[in-house]
C-alpha cells in the first residue's frame, strides 16, 4: 500500500446538494425556501428570541433577564470567621466594627453570612441572618438580634 493508492471507504465522501440551480435540479428557483418573506432572503435567519422587533419575551418579563430589581436590598455582609478575633460577650453592630477595623466602609444594614467557624460566644446584632450562621454563633453560646 502506497500514498497514492490511499483513497476514502466507499460511502463515506457524499455530495453536497447544490439548491437554487435551475429547474430540473430539483431544488431550482427558491431553493426549498418557499416563496417570499425574512426566511426565504439570504444570509443569516433570525436569531433565536427574535420576534419581529416585538418586545421579546425575555426583556418583557421582569424577573427573567434584562430587568433591575426596583428596590432591592443593599446589604454590607460580614463572615462568621470575621467575628471569631472578636473577644468574648462583646456586643457586636455595623458601627462597631468599624471601630474595630474589621469593616471599612458600609454600604447598607449589616448581614451576617455563616462561612468559617466561631469559638466565642458573641451578643450579634444585625438586620438579617444567614441560616447557618445564626446556628453558629448560637452553637457558641452568643445570641443573634434582628434589627429593624
Amino acid at each position: 500500500m502506497r500514498l497514492n493508492d490511499l483513497k476514502p471507504q466507499k460511502g463515506s465522501k457524499k455530495r453536497r446538494r447544490r439548491v437554487g440551480r435551475g429547474i430540473a435540479a430539483g431544488q431550482g428557483a427558491s431553493a426549498g425556501l418557499g416563496m417570499r418573506g425574512q426566511k426565504s432572503r439570504s444570509g443569516s435567519s433570525t436569531r433565536p428570541g427574535f420576534e419581529g422587533g416585538q418586545q421579546p419575551l425575555y426583556r418583557r418579563i421582569p424577573k427573567l433577564k434584562g430587568f433591575p430589581l426596583v428596590n432591592r436590598k443593599i446589604y454590607t455582609t460580614i463572615n462568621v470567621e470575621k467575628l471569631a478575633s472578636l473577644p468574648a460577650n462583646t456586643e457586636v453592630t455595623l458601627e462597631s466594627l468599624r471601630e474595630a477595623g474589621i469593616l471599612t466602609a458600609a454600604k447598607g444594614p449589616l448581614k451576617v453570612l455563616g462561612n468559617g467557624e466561631l469559638g466565642v460566644a458573641l451578643n450579634v446584632k444585625a438586620a438579617a441572618f444567614t441560616g447557618q450562621a445564626r446556628s453558629k454563633i448560637e452553637a457558641a453560646g452568643g445570641s443573634c438580634e434582628v434589627l429593624g
